[in-house]
């Protein structure tokens, strides 16, 4: 087996190891020039927007407005490899279902549509027509329109994701699972009860403004490297930056702006975390608590703000109040006298943002979690004034857009009847299945058709075994993508791939160059245009794909398909009258920057049903993470998944976690050093990991034992290689996110194999 390395990783994050790294991936992907020239025009008024992460664009844009996972990213879609009908005619199913997910995200592009042959086991060329006739045939063919599933990633475009939902409908289903329901879910049910609207309230000039930034669960240097640029300023101007994550992480702690001569040269390296805490899993609800028991205890509420803007005040505060600080001690993980300073920070502070990601998505209580961040905002009057608010961090560049375009398993009755109205139909309006119901539903057969308008669903979703198996139990598969991976392997009795453009390249239609849109994690909408060649003269957008694929399954459709095809403009004519706030929407796109979405909270007007926002709380006896306690006599741990620096969602562009010193391997298992002591282990031992759950046991062998600054009585380990440990039936409350951040586990040492570790 090949040599590992772990080391200390003592340098900043970004740097010279950023600018290395970056490189490093222009030349793996043969993209060094054409990759090089992309990067100029990422993010810019008159380019493409990065196909990674969702962090905004500042007003005053800089010739580099990149990182280096948007480097990775832009890499891997410009790269100068190519999978053509050789490749899979060289290649069986079998034999590629035994690599790794590097390796099939490293062959390259693919350049024309495939068909899965049974009988040589391999994918053969299908023409355009072909497939969609293949597609429309098998839907058609269905008892019902909800025995088909319709899943859609988060690079989709707002174009892309509006006819897609559109047809879905027009079809007869709500069937439309998304990988929302996999991160922010929580976010999207408890924001509006508690405010009226499930999105950021704040832009990223807020974070100018603010001089008190709170970050919960989530880590920047990894997942929205540009976001460390932003901290980086706010904490040059003074700005107290409290973070609450399990792990040390090096982006959270030190930054070198890589785009910064000056610090380059000096090595001058920025502080983020003013102060940094390390809860234990779950705990952020009683962090949250305590801080509000703090104010309150302070006298210091805005009860001006409180009186005005709020109601349910009076039960909330009791309910605090009667809670003893050990318990909220103990939940928390962190010492009465850490939880009274974050309190006296907070209260002091003018204007605050809380920010937080899938470390409080993934848990059991992050609804009610949530609602707390909301709760501690409105105590101060911290929503609608400048520099304050809610700011949710999105994962992929367009997941929010999709969302907001109508991609929902539970669309409103108001967004139906619009969409309705507009394009001559009815809607259904039974809900359809999320992510967790549609894995069930393939898996006893009440779903048989599966379609991914991008992503990668086998390896994204939770309990790994029982999504292959339900996947493989379809009678088809279809994936619309940009290149190979897991869930091309993963097919049903029939599977096609179809290959689309990348968000870099040039989409030509029959009106000439097409633009297409996506909303940031600050809702500001804007325009992304694609400079490089396409891949194949083969490959579609994915507006065409959805368009030609509805036209053949619904030839009476009333929607002139090919029309809107034609010219994206179209489109969004049509989402200007369906999707309310976007309103004139080719106006206003077209603008630099685009335009910001109308949130009514940000002027302190509240679209909940009372009028006022809602202070929503849980007692803190309902919070424990004692929801299942396995029985075992041996010792539990809580394993939460986590990013690999050289990965973006399930997408693996190598094998280096820089900043946590591991080269070279991915199965780890990140502990604290005195438990792998007191279990009688040693670092660098190898071990099977086994969560613990109602319906039995699931292992996940052979991990690297990597000794880190962790909570005792916590692990971390990437995914998606521990996706398998991650029961189905385990998921948020309400929300059914899956808890990928709580898996109560046990080690044991692996028996035989060889390793060798550097």
């Amino acid at each position: 087996m090949s040599s590992f390395k772990i080391t200390h990783y003592q340098q900043p994050a970004g740097g010279w190891g950023s600018l290395r790294a970056s490189l490093r991936s222009l030349r793996q992907e043969h993209a060094l020039t054409d990759g090089a020239a992309l990067l100029l025009k990422m993010n810019q008024a008159e380019g493409f927007d990065c196909p990674g992460c969702a962090w905004g664009d500042p007003e005053a844009h800089s010739s580099f407005e990149f990182c280096e996972n948007g480097v990775k990213a832009v890499a891997a879609e410009a790269t100068g490899k190519r999978v053509t009908a050789d490749f899979f005619a060289a290649h069986t199913l079998s034999w590629l279902a035994e690599q790794t997910d590097y390796f099939l995200e490293e062959q390259g592009r693919l350049t024309e549509p495939m068909a899965y042959d049974p009988q040589s086991d391999r994918y053969v060329p299908v023409s355009w027509d072909t497939a969609f006739a293949r597609i429309a045939a098998q839907l058609n063919a269905l008892a019902s329109p909800d025995e088909a599933i319709f899943y859609t990633s988060g690079r989709t475009s707002n174009e892309a994701a509006f006819l897609y939902q559109l047809f879905v409908r027009e079809f007869g289903t709500n069937n439309l699972p998304d990988c929302s329901n996999m991160c922010h879910e929580p976010t999207s049910l408890a924001m509006p009860e508690s405010i009226g609207v499930g999105k950021a309230m704040v832009t990223l000039d807020d974070f100018e403004l603010t001089d008190t930034i709170l970050m919960f669960g989530h880590n920047p240097g990894t997942c929205a490297p540009r976001m460390l640029a932003t901290l980086s300023e706010a904490s040059k101007r003074g700005a107290r930056i409290l973070v609450f994550n399990p792990l040390h992480e090096r982006g959270l702690e030190r930054f070198l702006h890589p785009q910064h001569p000056v610090e380059m040269l000096t090595n001058h390296a920025t502080p983020i975390a003013s102060h940094y805490y390390q809860p234990r899993s779950g705990g952020d609800y009683a962090i949250a608590m305590g801080i509000a028991r703090t104010i309150l205890e302070s006298g210091n509420p805005d009860q001006a703000f409180i009186e005005e803007h709020t109601q349910g005040f009076d039960g909330f505060r009791d309910l605090v109040m009667n809670t003893p600080w050990t318990q909220i001690e103990e939940q928390s993980g962190l010492s009465r006298h850490d939880l009274e300073e974050i309190g006296r920070i907070y209260d002091q502070g003018q204007a605050a943002i809380f920010t937080w990601g899938m470390g409080i998505t993934q848990q059991k209580h992050a609804v009610a979690t949530i609602q707390m961040f909301l709760n501690v905002l409105l105590l101060k009057g911290n929503i609608g004034k400048p520099g304050a608010g809610p700011s949710p961090i999105r994962g992929h560049s367009n997941v929010q857009g999709d969302r907001t375009m109508g991609i929902y398993e539970k669309p409103s009755p108001e967004f139906l009847q619009r969409l309705g109205a507009e394009f001559h139909f009815a809607p259904p309006r039974q809900h359809g299945y999320d992510t967790v119901a549609s894995i069930e539903a393939m898996e006893d057969g009440r779903a048989k058709f599966f379609f991914g308008l991008g992503g990668n669903f086998a390896n994204a979703t939770p309990d790994t075994a029982r999504a292959h198996a339900a996947l493989r139990r379809c009678a088809m598969t279809v994936h619309v993508t940009t290149k190979l991976n897991r869930s091309h392997i993963v097919h049903g009795e029939q599977s096609l791939i179809l290959p689309c453009l990348g968000r870099t390249e040039i989409d030509i239609q029959k009106t000439g160059p097409q633009g297409v849109t996506v909303e940031d994690t600050f809702c500001m909408v804007h325009i992304s245009q694609g400079m490089n060649e396409p891949a194949s003269p083969s490959l579609l957008s994915e507006c065409a794909i959805v368009a030609r694929l509805a036209r053949a399954t619904l030839p009476l459709s009333p929607t002139p398909w090919l029309q809107l095809m034609g010219d994206y403009d179209l489109i969004r004519d049509r989402i200007a009258r369906v999707v309310p706030g976007f309103e004139h929407f080719n106006e206003r796109v077209h603008k630099p920057r685009g335009f910001h979405l109308d949130l009514p909270p940000r002027s302190r007007v509240w679209p909940t049903a009372s009028g006022k926002a809602n202070f929503l709380a849980k007692a803190l006896s309902t919070i424990a993470d004692d929801h299942f306690v396995p029985q075992t006599s041996e010792k539990l741990f809580t394993l939460m998944t986590i990013r690999s620096h050289d990965q973006y969602n399930t997408t693996i562009y190598g094998y280096e976690d820089r900043y946590r010193g591991v080269s070279g391997l991915r199965n780890v298992c990140f502990m604290h050093p005195e438990d792998i002591r007191d279990m009688g282990f040693q670092a660098n031992d190898w071990v099977d990991i086994t969560s613990h759950w109602t319906d039995g046991e699931r292992v996940a062998r052979d991990f690297l034992l990597v000794a880190f600054d962790i909570p005792k009585g916590m692990l971390a380990g990437y995914y998606p290689e521990l996706n398998v440990l991650v029961p189905l039936s385990s998921y948020a409350d309400r929300a059914r996110t899956p808890t990928s951040k709580s898996i109560p586990v046990t080690l044991a040492r692996t028996k035989g194999g060889e390793h060798h570790v550097a």
